[in-house]
C-alpha cells in the first residue's frame, strides 16, 4: 500500500498546533470545565469533535469529485485554500493577543445539552467546512487509496488530535486558567504560533502535489 507517512506526520503536527492555539472552541471548553466541571468540558469536546465528521463527509465527497475532474480545478482548490490560510494568519496578526477568560456568561447545562450544543456549534459553522476545504486537499497521502478514504483518514486523525488536546484542556482546566492569569505574555506566544502554523500550512498546501 502506497502511503506517504511524512505527509501524515506533518498533518498531525499541524492539527496539534492548531488545536493548541486559542480559539472560540477551546476557550469554550476551558470555561465549561472551569464553571461546571471536567466531565461537562469533555461532553462539549465530544459534541465538537462529532461535528467534524459532518464537515469531513461534505469535503470528502465534494472535493474528491473535483479532483477527479481536473488537475486545474485541484490546483485552484489548493491556491484558494492557501490564500484562505494566509488570510487567517493576517486576521490573527491584527487581533489582540490577550486571552479573555470569563465564566460569568457560561450557562450551566446538562451533559446531553452540552454535547448537543457542541455538535450544533460545529456543524452549523460554515467556517469549519471552509477550513477543512482549505486544509485537507494538500495532505492527500497516497496515490493508490481512494481520495474519499484519504479524506476520512485525515478527518479521523484530526478528530483524534482534537480529542487529545481539547480533552487535556478540559481535564487540566483549573491549572491552565491559573497559568494564563499569571502569565499574560503566553497569549503573545500563542498568537505567533497560530500565525506561523497558518502560513506554514498555506505554503505546504501550495507546493503539495496531487
Amino acid at each position: 500500500m502506497d502511503i506517504n507517512y511524512e505527509i501524515l506526520y506533518t498533518f498531525i503536527a499541524a492539527s496539534m498546533a492548531l488545536a493548541i492555539s486559542p480559539g472560540p472552541d477551546n476557550i469554550y471548553v476551558l470555561m465549561q470545565s472551569i464553571v461546571n466541571g471536567k466531565k461537562y468540558g469533555l461532553a462539549t469536546v465530544a459534541g465538537l469533535m462529532s461535528g467534524c465528521f459532518v464537515h469531513t463527509t461534505l469535503v470528502a465527497f465534494g472535493v474528491s469529485v473535483l479532483i477527479k475532474q481536473s488537475d486545474t480545478l485541484f490546483f485552484i482548490i489548493k491556491l484558494l485554500g492557501a490564500l484562505y490560510l494566509f488570510f487567517l494568519a493576517y486576521k490573527v496578526f491584527k487581533s489582540d493577543a490577550a486571552i479573555q477568560l470569563s465564566g460569568e456568561t457560561v450557562e450551566k447545562k446538562s451533559l446531553g445539552q452540552l454535547y448537543r450544543q457542541g455538535f450544533i456549534m460545529n456543524v452549523l459553522n460554515p467556517k469549519v467546512s471552509i477550513f477543512f476545504l482549505a486544509f485537507f486537499p494538500g495532505f492527500l497521502f497516497s496515490k493508490t487509496i481512494s481520495n474519499v478514504s484519504q479524506f476520512y483518514v485525515l478527518g479521523i486523525l484530526f478528530v483524534i488530535t482534537g480529542i487529545i488536546v481539547f480533552g487535556s484542556i478540559a481535564i487540566l482546566a483549573g491549572a491552565i486558567s491559573e497559568y494564563l492569569k499569571k502569565h499574560s505574555k503566553v497569549g503573545v506566544f500563542l498568537k505567533w504560533l497560530q500565525i506561523i502554523v497558518f502560513v506554514g500550512i498555506g505554503i505546504f498546501i501550495l507546493f503539495s502535489e496531487k
